[in-house]
């Protein structure tokens, strides 16, 4: 049997909606960095919106954090998921058209949030603005993308399951079942809808989502970019194969529990608030577990750090990953929160996470996977990759570090009280005071997003410089 299997053909893989997903990635990490700058720019100087309802704040943050994560994160998590699927299961995916139509459909879903969100059409829940008619589209796209990455699964001809395929699949589902729960609503009109639940119930069912939001598309999908891509890049296996799955299952259980520690000090039962804290404290040890595990993947090969711009990526997003994993959980403690909690110290945290973890893994698994996609080696320019990394680092720390301290200097403004009781500063100083801090963010936003320009200029070339016949890519013989 092994004789007749090494006598068929290597079936090619479909790189094709890899390529497209990986491309369409790079160009929303641009308009959303951009829409992000803007956004911060008009923090600091509101007078920049002239008046234009379509450019206020209300309408372009949402815009902001549904292009970053939807349309950059999303399209590089469909991207790598494809690539990694195929690879570690030795088959092309089981649809071309089913992969095909789950990219145009995202790319609709893109545009119409581009749309309707700057004309004031929201339903007014963080990470699910988007109405109806644009929420059925999204579960059409994520039906073909289950189908199609489970499907590819399911025909594999290596009987185990990659550890990467685990958080990508865990990622699929859970998001899934997200969206149809919190986006349970009753159509008023063909823009306009009400949520199904009402009060605090429909509070914790949106931070039910949000949080598993950031838990599944924002960091179990990227686990399992780190798990294929970091060994890939640094040439070495897992650190701990076996740790890999303590880390998965134990992430995947705790994770979905902590989303309460958002209503802190709010109409929701006290019970239901330190039940959110305890899980969230006890997610420090799987997400540890997990950032320790891929950074200990470059045993025996530290060295390879000062010449590997793209290793430089990936190991800092983990460090970041480990940074934020830590300050989530203390932020969840409700002493902590009390004073954090609606400062620009949750800002500083949540872009800790996404600018650097996020975004960081999400740079070094597409500088590793466009050249191979377009029949290259490597990308067009190593010294563009160093150069985007330190001007990156950068702007995460200077954004980072202005929002924690002017969080933690609003938290203190705000709870200071005279004697008699009346506060010591009124909101409009405590705006003042963070103004300089507004500055600084901007400043590191303007950084952060030259760095992806300069990753625009760098794939554009490498594209430009590619083979004109697309490369072949086949997958390898397996023994029966």
């Amino acid at each position: 049997m092994s004789n007749a299997r090494a006598a068929q053909p290597a079936p090619v893989y479909n790189d094709r909606v890899v390529r497209l997903f990986a491309l369409a990635a790079v160009l929303w990490g641009v308009v959303g960095m951009l829409v992000g700058v803007i956004i911060a720019a008009q923090l600091a100087f509101p007078d920049l919106t002239f008046g234009i309802s379509w450019l206020s704040y209300g309408r372009l943050r949402p815009l902001h954090t549904n292009a970053v994560i939807f349309a950059f994160g999303g399209c590089a998590l469909f991207a790598t998921s494809y690539h990694v699927v195929q690879r570690t299961c030795g088959v092309r995916l089981i649809s071309d058209k089913l992969a095909e139509f789950h990219f145009w459909a995202w790319q609709l879903v893109i545009v119409c949030a581009a749309i309707s969100l700057p004309m004031g059409y929201t339903r007014g829940k963080e990470y699910a603005e988007l109405e109806w008619p644009i929420g059925i589209l999204i579960t059409l796209a994520w039906v073909a993308y289950a189908i199609v990455f489970f499907g590819t699964i399911g025909i594999r001809k290596v009987r185990h399951i990659y550890v990467a395929n685990w958080f990508f699949g865990a990622f699929i589902l859970t998001v899934a079942l997200l969206h149809l729960v919190n986006g349970a609503v009753v159509p008023v009109s063909f823009m306009k809808s009400y949520s199904a639940y009402a009060g605090v119930q429909d509070a914790m069912v949106q931070w039910w989502y949000g949080h598993n939001a950031v838990g599944f598309f924002l960091t179990a999908g990227f686990l399992g970019m780190m798990y294929y891509y970091i060994p890939r890049q640094a040439e070495r296996p897992v650190y701990s194969y076996r740790l890999s799955i303590v880390h998965f299952w134990a992430l995947i259980f705790t994770y979905m529990w902590a989303g309460p520690h958002h209503l802190h000090y709010t109409a929701l039962p006290d019970w239901a608030q330190s039940v959110g804290m305890v899980f969230s404290l006890v997610l420090l040890a799987p997400s540890w577990g997990g950032m320790i595990n891929g950074i200990m993947t470059l045993s025996g090969a530290w060295h390879k750090l000062r010449d590997d711009p793209i290793l430089k990526f990936l190991i800092v997003s983990l460090s970041f990953y480990g940074m934020s994993t830590f300050e989530g959980p203390m932020m969840s403690i409700k002493t902590v929160n009390a004073l954090s909690h609606y400062t620009d110290w949750t800002i500083g945290h949540v872009h800790s996470g996404a600018l650097g973890w996020v975004g960081f893994m999400t740079m070094g698994s597409l500088y590793y996977l466009i050249p191979r996609m377009f029949g290259q080696i490597k990308m067009y320019s190593v010294r563009a990759i160093e150069l985007h990394f330190w001007i990156a680092t950068i702007g995460i720390v200077l954004y980072i570090a202005a929002m924690w301290i002017a969080g933690v200097m609003q938290g203190l403004m705000w709870r200071a009280i005279n004697p008699d009781g009346t506060l010591v500063y009124s909101f409009v100083e405590g705006v003042k005071a963070t103004f300089p801090f507004y500055v600084v963010r901007l400043v590191g936003g303007l950084l952060y997003l030259s760095g992806m320009l300069l990753m625009a200029w760098n794939v554009v070339m490498t594209v430009r410089s590619a083979p004109r016949a697309a490369p072949v890519m086949r997958a390898p013989l397996v023994a029966a």
